[in-house]
């Protein structure tokens, strides 16, 4: 696979250490994001289906091209700026799977007349009349499929309601392009342990399997049905009438993905690197430089078994902490404390001492930086920089 690197390599630099890096920076454990690739790409290969990454997680073409099947693609993407950008690099097959804003059509245009097979998303009559109208003045047939709601998320035209199913259907078959059916599995976030997964993953195959076969029996095209979320590709056991997957945290994991159990702390792939600014010893706090400007605001283990505050305390090599939380966060504070209940001891942390903190959302820590610091398994050398982007 063609991986040249965006950005020179650290050697001879004087940052070459996660000692030395400025903090807070984004750290990126390759050896376990190759771990986590490898372990999807794997299990789908076994049930016959295609994998199409989800991007809007790692917003990056060096991470993108470890993930993807070809440097072309297939992927998906949650922004036209996303698109724009891996198109830039030789990626070819993208959906855009955020339903259509009308106004976005002629950016679509764009570069679908740049030779990018770039697929949209519609839910209504409204936005396919937009697309059918968009090719028409284009004199390009813009490819689009139907989300269906296949949990009560989200959006998407609910199951059974063949009426609006088929009016979408004939409305882009008319003047754009019928491409299938997508639908994505919100429930699984919720957890709930290996059979609640397979139930949601069940319902997500049923929703769009259904779907496309309505269409079909109204003489309507529907080759592609893709269905997609972390946890359920996880735990799908018959896909059946599936053509591809769509999965994004994957490829890094985070504390959300552990706590319903798809994974384990020790595949998280991404941290935040902070220093030790000082302590509040008689309140049991150490206190860095990573506050919630570098992990982000989402607290979403909060509502979990284990409620690990804004993220999970390890050592420099990775190694977490017993019960060391950040437990609290300003905006360039980050409050250290055992979680609550704890019987454990504080680290003998001080000032100018390095910790890495797992994140509850890796999607979310992300977006505060504009690179990634990639160190392989418990080694403190800085191999590579990768750069990351952000925007719409």
């Amino acid at each position: 696979m063609h991986t040249h690197s965006i950005t020179a390599p650290t050697s001879g630099t004087p940052e070459t250490s996660l000692e030395t890096l400025e903090t807070p920076c984004l750290v990126l454990d390759v050896e376990r994001m190759e771990r986590n690739v490898a372990r999807l790409q794997n299990r789908l290969g076994q049930l016959g289906v295609t994998l199409r990454p989800h991007l809007k997680t790692a917003k990056s073409v060096e991470v993108a091209r470890r993930v993807m099947a070809s440097p072309e693609g297939p992927a998906t993407v949650s922004t036209l700026k996303e698109a724009e950008q891996f198109a830039a690099a030789g990626v070819r097959d993208m959906i855009y799977a955020v339903g259509i804003v009308p106004s976005k059509l002629a950016r679509v245009a764009g570069l679908r007349a740049r030779g990018v097979d770039l697929i949209v998303v519609v839910d209504s009559v409204e936005q396919a009349q937009a697309v059918s109208d968009a090719s028409r003045s284009s004199g390009v047939r813009i490819p689009a499929m139907i989300e269906v709601d296949c949990d009560g998320h989200r959006s998407g035209v609910a199951p059974g309601n063949q009426a609006s199913l088929l009016a979408i259907g004939k409305e882009l078959a008319s003047g754009a392009e019928l491409r299938g059916v997508l639908t994505h599995a919100g429930d699984s976030y919720r957890g709930g342990g290996a059979k609640a997964q397979e139930h949601y993953a069940e319902v997500e195959r049923k929703a769009v399997v259904d779907a496309a076969q309505a269409l079909r029996a109204a003489d309507l095209p529907c080759p592609v049905v893709s269905v997609g979320s972390t946890p359920t590709a996880h735990h799908a056991q018959n896909l059946d009438g599936v053509t591809e997957v769509r999965a994004g945290v994957f490829v890094f994991f985070d504390l959300v993905m552990a706590g319903i159990g798809i994974c384990e702390v020790d595949d998280i792939a991404l941290s935040v690197l902070a220093t030790v600014i000082g302590h509040q010893r008689e309140k049991g706090w150490i206190i860095t430089d990573g506050g919630w400007m570098s992990l982000s605001r989402d607290r979403g283990t909060s509502k979990q078994a284990v409620d690990q505050g804004y993220g999970l305390v390890c050592d420099l090599m990775g190694h977490v902490y017993p019960d060391l939380i950040m437990s609290d966060a300003n905006q360039e504070h980050g409050i250290l404390a055992l979680r609550p209940g704890s019987t454990g001891r504080l680290p003998d942390l001080a000032v100018g001492d390095r910790v890495r903190i797992l994140p509850n959302h890796a999607c979310a820590t992300g977006a505060q930086h504009d690179v990634y610091h990639v160190v392989r398994g418990p080694s403190q050398l800085v191999e590579a920089r990768w750069a990351r982007f952000g925007g719409w």
